[in-house]
């Protein structure tokens, strides 16, 4: 008798099912469909891995750049002011203390512009 793929066929549309659980109406149900949205799924988490780094940078800018206002300097000016008194603080940890300990940061401030 020869051997058929059940239990292999079977695991493997049990494994993509299973990535699928939550998805909308067939998406969640009919392997076909099940496996496409999967590969899809997969595409566009690789993508969005990559844009979030970006938009993170972005956010942290404006936080920053909002902080700086009432002291009356541009985000711009401000970076580069950090470059030439080799203060090495990323934008991260930036928008953190603006945000958080603003006292600290207007002693960087501060600092910064003697």
């Amino acid at each position: 008798m020869r051997a058929k793929k059940s239990t292999v066929a079977h695991k493997k549309h049990k494994k993509i099912l299973k990535l699928t659980k939550g998805f909308k109406a067939t998406r969640s149900r009919v392997f076909r469909m099940a496996k496409q949205a999967s590969i899809r799924a997969g595409q566009y988490s690789y993508r969005d891995r990559r844009a979030k780094k970006r938009s993170m940078r972005r956010l942290w800018i404006v936080k920053i750049n909002a902080a700086l206002m009432p002291f009356e300097i541009k985000y711009s000016r401000f970076i580069k002011i950090l470059k030439d008194k080799k203060i090495e603080l990323d934008r991260k940890i930036l928008a953190q203390l603006a945000e958080f300990y603003p006292d600290e940061f207007k002693n960087l401030i501060e600092k910064a512009r003697k």
